[in-house]
């Protein structure tokens, strides 16, 4: 049985040296579909943890942000022409095997540019089953699971770096959370085809944020074990 992933070059795992039980919880994820950080696609990339927000909302949203064009650069610098990009807090979902075989040849396919396994599409009906084409300008939010391919990584390399070089706010794009940021590629790139699994593959699992302001209870050592206790059993599912 042809895996849903061989066709990528290389599968990106972002992941905060600091973060060790992420670390952890994706190597369980990825022995769940038959993958392991020993596989030959497979790379963990260490993310990027800046030391001040500077022009961004959060030292988080520029951490991620920076540590996706990384790894696109990265991507360009290798010459690869098929990737896949998750974040440590992914969870495949529970029926992934029998769904992602079903996707296998459209992952394949040459005719995209961007796929998205997990996301949040605002307005967009969750009630099929399949592949659905996106319209360049619909939003897509998250970014814990996403590929792109040919073209497309060179030019959302280059995009992403020329919103570093602009203020906030700018009307051509600015520094911004790197979901917002890859749609608008993608709205201004409009022949960058792209498609989402629905329902979504994987889905984001409940974990303390590295994006946002901590929550108290993850900030109080006494209760920030319990709180990760009730997390995994929430991800159980």
């Amino acid at each position: 049985m042809t895996h849903p992933f061989e066709s990528f070059e290389r599968i990106y795992v972002i992941n905060l040296a600091s973060r060790a039980d992420r670390r952890a919880e994706m190597a369980e994820q990825l022995s769940r579909i038959g993958l392991g950080f020993n596989s030959a696609a497979v790379r963990l990339f260490d993310a990027i943890r800046p030391t001040d927000a500077g022009p961004f909302p959060s030292i988080g949203s520029r951490g991620c942000f920076m540590s996706h064009l990384a790894v696109l650069k990265d991507a360009v610098a290798a010459g690869f022409q098929r990737i896949l990009i998750v974040e440590d807090d992914l969870n495949f979902a529970p029926d992934f095997a029998q769904r992602s075989e079903r996707l296998v040849a459209r992952i394949a396919a040459p005719d995209w540019g961007m796929f998205y396994g997990g996301h949040e599409v605002p307005g967009h009906p969750s009630a099929l089953d399949g592949a659905v084409d996106l319209k360049p300008e619909e939003p897509v939010q998250t970014t814990h699971f996403v590929a792109l391919q040919g073209p497309s990584i060179n030019a959302a390399a280059a995009y992403l770096a020329a919103m570093l070089l602009r203020p906030s706010g700018d009307a051509d794009g600015g520094p911004m959370h790197v979901d917002g940021a890859y749609s608008w590629f993608r709205r201004e790139h409009p022949h960058v085809r792209t498609w989402i699994a629905v329902p979504p593959l994987g889905y984001q699992r409940a974990s303390r944020t590295d994006i946002h302001a901590l929550r108290w209870f993850d900030k109080m050592r006494a209760v920030r074990d319990v709180a990760s206790m009730l997390r995994r059993l929430r991800n159980r599912r």
